[in-house]
């Protein structure tokens, strides 16, 4: 995490800090900036639904990059995929000084930690946009998607497992909640139990398998796949057990979750608010998984849910959700529009109060 040099903005009043987070993955590089009211950050920020009063998303950017394009051949980023990714990272730098933020924390995961030459991308956003760029580990991320999601949390179900369909590979978080919310407003505690990174991400695949990775036959044998390795993972942790005994809740994040939930729902348009907090049943998940597979891409392309830009890898990240609804049979989903980004403000907001 980074200071930012102080702006006439940023001075106007230390009361309300801007705070800022930067992921940048395998397939995105998303930003969002918000507004702090340190009297009330106590009070609001952990909330399902915080007081704006006291937190506030001011701005937010989000742009498909494609950093992991071509990595699977030699485990090096391109240089047209660094130059996309540094491209967004100078209207996050924009962004960043339009609002005058102050703390920002920036971090990169799967495509950076795999690529040999990642180190190129950090210096070059370092000397030519002043960023200062994490590469964070697996665990760290996972730890940072957990913490943005945890504010959706039952605390009435004992265990859960949370996930993220990444660009590059898919995490399995399996928790125990401690039932006791603690200080008012704030996040139930939990604890780790064990996680998994699978291999699978919506990039990765989609690149390995080219125009292939939209068949039948490819959907079906990466569904299988992944649920293999999440039923050994499931094995491990007698998860099934407790599925048996409705004490534990689901909960995705990652845009493949949000995607189905938006075609569920029938947005024109996408609304976060409409989807953030969402439940729907898993057998709805594989009905929409199925009804992609079977359109064609123009038709993808066309749909107002996915777009050009994800028409490829929505078909792949549906089979990697089927594959985790297979392996881990729990009747009903909550998705989660959150993540990695909002880990960091909550750390970034904790470290303020």
């Amino acid at each position: 995490m980074f200071k930012t040099p102080t702006s006439s903005k940023a001075a106007e009043n230390d009361h309300h800090p801007m705070l800022g987070a930067i992921d940048l993955g395998t397939n995105s590089c998303r930003l969002l900036i918000a507004s702090v009211n340190v009297a009330s950050l106590k009070k609001s920020f952990f909330r399902r639904r915080p007081n704006l009063v006291g937190w506030k998303i001011i701005d937010s950017f989000a742009k498909i990059v494609r950093l992991g394009e071509g990595l699977h051949k030699n485990n090096e980023l391109s240089s047209a995929a660094i130059q996309r990714a540094l491209d967004a990272l100078k209207t996050c730098r924009k962004k960043i000084d339009f609002h005058g933020v102050t703390h920002v924390r920036a971090v990169a995961t799967e495509a950076c930690r795999r690529a040999t030459n990642g180190h190129i991308l950090v210096e070059r956003a370092k000397e030519e946009l002043g960023l200062d760029i994490e590469i964070i580990e697996g665990k760290e991320e996972a730890r940072l998607a957990l913490t943005g999601c945890a504010a959706i949390l039952n605390p009435k179900i004992p265990y859960a497992i949370v996930f993220d369909i990444g660009g590059g590979s898919t995490e399995v978080i399996w928790l125990r909640l401690s039932g006791n919310r603690g200080r008012p407003g704030y996040p139930i505690p939990f604890e780790v139990i064990d996680s998994i990174s699978l291999p699978y991400g919506v990039v990765t695949i989609s690149e390995s398998y080219a125009q292939f990775a939209a068949s039948p036959e490819i959907h079906r044998n990466l569904r299988d796949s992944v649920s293999h390795e999440l039923g050994r993972f499931s094995e491990r942790n007698q998860i099934q057990g407790h599925i048996n005994d409705d004490s534990v809740q689901l909960v995705g994040s990652s845009g493949t979750v949000t995607t189905l939930a938006a075609i569920q729902v029938g947005l024109k348009q996408y609304e976060r608010r409409m989807i953030d907090g969402l439940f729907i049943k898993t057998s709805r998940l594989h009905f929409i998984s199925q009804k992609i597979l079977a359109m064609s891409i123009p038709e993808r392309a066309q749909h107002a849910c996915i777009g050009a830009g994800r028409s490829d890898l929505v078909v792949v990240g549906s089979a990697i959700l089927e594959g985790i609804c297979d392996a881990l049979p729990i009747p009903e989903l909550r998705v989660a529009d959150r993540g990695v980004r909002e880990g960091i403000l909550s750390e970034l907001l904790v470290n303020l109060s």
